[in-house]
């Protein structure tokens, strides 16, 4: 009780009483340390990317189209890891790219590997519509003792795996759970302990560490709903003038809302980041367009074969048209230039009417069944004079 009073009389003396609180620990001011006022002080910028970490993040905004929001989240979590400020009992990364079909959703994760191995199959990708049944899931984490087949069963997950794409540049590894609604829920249990501690327990009681990965998990739970939101039924009109971001926020909504009702809160609680990937509209979907063209005639050059490709604008707004749509993306469009464009060109080369040097123009006139292959006139002209 003492020492109690002395407390309350010492904190009601006067003020000119009290001890005077130093100016800072050292006793002096700011400026007599030669340091600059706190008020003058440079401003840090926690927003700025290191130079390494935004060269990946503009190589994957120049492969991924459309998916700003999507690959800021991937960059930042790459961010993090090169750092050095990764937590050491999670994985370096969890995401579920939930959204249309067609979007980007598993390319983006095949840019992240070209970008950072040179491949874009560096990375353990796990089909999800093949473990529907409980019984299949040996295949990822082996068969346990004495079953039968137990040491023929090589675990897909097993350590040696998980560092089979890793360099010195990269020492990490990208996990890919592709379609994960497909799985069965004997999958979506594993998936607790590699999402919350990093952990996997193996078949033969052994652990393996999945710290040092990314792990990535694509849906399309909510499809119908967005289908209908972008596409209305019969008797529904569109609503034509509606911005952009509504629409968007419309179909995140609907989709967020199946993505709870599909999976257990358990599993979604664990995940990092869950990004609706935005519908593709007429400019992306003509970026698109140009980045495919663009592998075709990296084939070529693959192959030895020096070919220019001119492509007029009629070609290649019937190829848009004809390849994307507003409720599939741009999935149909690989199909239709294997079907326009490249077989024909393999019949050219086959029939030795290209061999490599021409410049050739691509057409699809009006009326016109199928796109039309023509020399240019500088090349007939060449053609003729030899």
């Amino acid at each position: 009780m003492h020492r109690l009073v002395e407390g309350r009389v010492a904190k009601r003396r006067p003020a000119a009483e009290r001890p005077r609180r130093a100016a800072s620990r050292s006793g002096m001011d700011p400026a007599e340390r030669g340091g600059a006022p706190a008020a003058e002080a440079p401003r840090l910028r926690p927003e700025r990317l290191g130079d390494h970490v935004e060269a990946v993040r503009s190589q994957l905004r120049a492969r991924v189209v459309g998916q700003d929001a999507a690959v800021d989240a991937v960059t930042e979590a790459f961010q993090i890891h090169s750092s050095g400020l990764a937590s050491p009992d999670r994985p370096l990364g969890s995401f579920l790219f939930l959204g249309p079909t067609g979007t980007g959703k598993t390319n983006l994760v095949e840019a992240f590997a070209e970008v950072c191995f040179g491949d874009r199959k560096a990375m353990l990708k796990i089909d999800c519509a093949e473990f529907s049944h409980s019984h299949e899931i040996s295949r990822l984490i082996g068969s346990p003792p004495g079953y039968l087949g137990h040491q023929e069963t090589q675990p897909y997950l097993s350590a040696a795996n998980l560092v089979r794409h890793q360099t010195e540049a990269c020492p990490f590894t990208l996990v890919l759970f592709d379609e994960i609604e497909k799985a069965n829920d004997s999958l979506w249990q594993l998936l607790l302990g590699i999402l919350d501690k990093a952990r996997l327990t193996l078949g033969n009681n052994k652990e393996v560490d999945l710290s040092s990965c990314f792990i990535f998990l694509t849906s399309n739970v909510g499809s119908r709903a967005v289908s209908d939101i972008l596409s209305p039924p019969l008797g529904f009109a569109p609503r034509a003038t509606e911005p952009e971001a509504s629409v968007h926020r419309r179909v995140e909504k609907a989709v967020l809302w199946r993505a709870r009702r599909t999976f257990p809160p358990e599993f979604l609680n664990r995940i990092d980041h869950r990004i609706v990937f935005h519908r593709l509209r007429d400019a992306q979907l003509d970026a698109i367009l140009r980045l495919e063209l663009r592998k075709i005639e990296a084939r070529l050059e693959r192959r030895g074969i020096a070919i220019a490709i001119d492509y007029s604008d009629r070609a290649l707004e019937r190829l848009l048209g004809e390849g994307t749509d507003l409720e599939h993306g741009a999935r149909p469009l690989k199909r239709v230039l294997e079907r326009r464009l490249v077989s024909p060109l393999a019949r050219l080369l086959a029939s030795r009417q290209l061999v490599g040097g021409e410049v050739i123009a691509v057409d699809w006139p009006e009326g016109a069944p199928d796109v039309e292959f023509a020399l240019t006139a500088t090349r007939r002209r060449a053609a003729a004079a030899s």
